[in-house]
């Protein structure tokens, strides 16, 4: 019988770096016999003295404990695998003895062997140098690597918290918002002190005292088309902790052109993926969605929710992949596509292709320098109606809308958000009436089709839709309120609560 036994991390040195070893044997004890005569080294982290298996280990047969059915005596058919899963420690313990794993396609070396380490990072970094795949010149070229961090909130904070400690050497950070009580649910990076700071000042802070030995860099403001270049170039590495669709492509696509690896996480309620593009070696971003969703159709985490663990999980997974590509180690996502389920606690992986016709890493791109991405994710401005007979803007902002308000004005007030937002805060004591986006369609007899209408959501990117859709049902009179009901809180009134 033909079986297959994957050999878990810690055991590797006794199966030659191995993951998997190939072996006969009828039974599952015949075939951890076949293992041991392969490798002998391995017997002792099986087998006790009297030959049974030892109590830290267990054996699985197809995902399924073998304990549950017959021991060592488990029959297995052609095809079959078994896993080793012994306990592993979380304590110290002495480094492992063997032939190093197998040496992944990282980023191009650092000039020479890598800045030296002090006596102090020596000791601070003891559980790396103690791992053969990292060691010394490993560590030297984690603090040689420069790796920028896209967005500091909620995948950004376990990035950068988690490359820091582990001694990446230079992290740039690309942000241009304050800190909010609201993020505090799930961005770790951050307290209740830091309300109010800018990001990228309050990480800085937080990552200094985390590791006095990284050098932080801080991008203040948002990526642009104009900036994207200069800042992406200075980087080994890119992570992507962004929230929105124009950062995602410009950043895809500056990595692209620039021939740098791009560690690609998103997250929304329950659910995360996690890749790596890497247009020189891969697929890119593009090369798996070609086209963005149309502005509102993909709510934020804002407007659809996050479980606050959710960004922990992918994002630690995004700094793990990062720090992969820097030593050069293990197999990355190149060419994979992880998809997280918390609910079912579920893991699967896709396979990804380059695309041949992508274009921007295809075989004729059509996209060789920066684009404007706004536009491009269809999120721009609206102008004016053309029509002479509208006379009614396409947008309001809070001022002017508060300014028809004060005047006595007959407006429509219309929040597509969803039931839970309006519970947080509304504009319900000026008349606003909540008809979701999705059940815009079924409730258009509510409204009047001559009257002036006004659309509001968290930012303006709902109601920006929801403007499309009642114009196409012939309502001409209708405005959306810039900024949503965040601009309408900061500008006009600081009691209602922000999310």
């Amino acid at each position: 019988m033909g079986v297959t036994i994957r050999i878990p991390t810690p055991l590797r040195a006794c199966t030659a770096g191995h993951a998997e070893v190939s072996v006969e044997g009828g039974s599952v004890g015949e075939a951890l016999a076949a293992l041991v005569a392969e490798h002998p080294r391995i017997r002792r982290h099986l087998f006790g003295e009297d030959g049974r298996l030892r109590g830290f280990v267990n054996v699985y047969v197809n995902e399924e404990d073998v304990r549950a059915r017959e021991g060592v005596n488990t029959p297995l058919a052609d095809g079959d695998t078994l896993v080793i899963v012994p306990s592993i420690a979380g304590g110290s313990g002495a480094p492992a003895v063997g032939s190093a794993s197998a040496q992944a396609e990282g980023v191009p070396a650092q000039t020479g062997s890598g800045p030296e380490l002090s006596r102090l990072e020596l000791a601070r970094y003891a559980r790396h140098l103690a791992l053969e795949e990292v060691g010394i010149e490993g560590q030297r070229r984690l603090k040689a690597a420069r790796v920028l961090v896209v967005g500091a909130g909620g995948l950004g904070s376990p990035v950068a918290l988690y490359l820091a400690a582990a001694g990446v050497g230079t992290i740039g950070l690309v942000d241009f918002d304050e800190v909010d009580a609201t993020n505090l649910q799930r961005q770790i990076l951050y307290g209740v002190s830091d309300v109010g700071r800018p990001k990228t000042e309050a990480a800085a802070a937080r990552l200094a005292d985390l590791n006095p030995h990284v050098r932080v860099v801080r991008h203040d403001g948002r990526l642009t088309r104009e900036s994207a270049l200069d800042v992406v170039a200075g980087y080994d590495v890119v992570v992507d902790g962004t929230d929105n669709f124009p950062t995602r492509y410009l950043v895809n696509d500056a990595c692209v052109l620039l021939g740098k690896p791009y560690v690609y996480g998103s997250i929304l309620r329950f659910e995360g993926q996690v890749s790596v593009f890497w247009g020189a070696r891969g697929p890119c971003y593009r090369c798996l969605f070609r086209e963005p969703p149309p502005p509102g159709l993909v709510p934020s985490c804002a407007e659809g929710g996050v479980l606050g663990v959710l960004p922990g999980i992918i994002g630690t997974l995004q700094a793990l992949e990062a720090l992969k590509l820097i030593l050069g180690r293990g197999e990355t996502l190149v060419g994979r596509l992880v998809l997280f389920d918390a609910l079912a606690f579920q893991f699967r992986e896709l396979k990804l292709r380059k695309a041949a016709d992508c274009p921007i890493c295809g075989e004729n791109p059509t996209i060789t320098e920066l684009i404007d991405y706004d536009f491009f994710c269809g999120v721009v401005p609206e102008t004016p109606s053309s029509d002479p007979d509208a006379a009614f803007p396409a947008e309001l902002t809070p001022a002017e809308l508060k300014a028809r308000l004060d005047r006595g004005e007959r407006v429509q007030l219309v929040d597509v958000r969803e039931p839970f937002e309006w519970e947080i805060a509304s504009l319900a004591a000026y008349g606003a009436r909540l008809i979701p986006l999705g059940e815009l369609g079924g409730r258009l007899a509510e409204l009047d089709p001559e009257g002036d209408v006004v659309v509001y959501c968290l930012s303006g990117a709902r109601s920006a839709a929801a403007c499309r859709r009642l114009r196409a049902a012939g309502f001409r009179r209708v405005a959306n309120l810039a900024g949503g009901i965040r601009a309408w809180t900061d500008q006009i009134d600081p009691s209602l609560a922000r999310y």
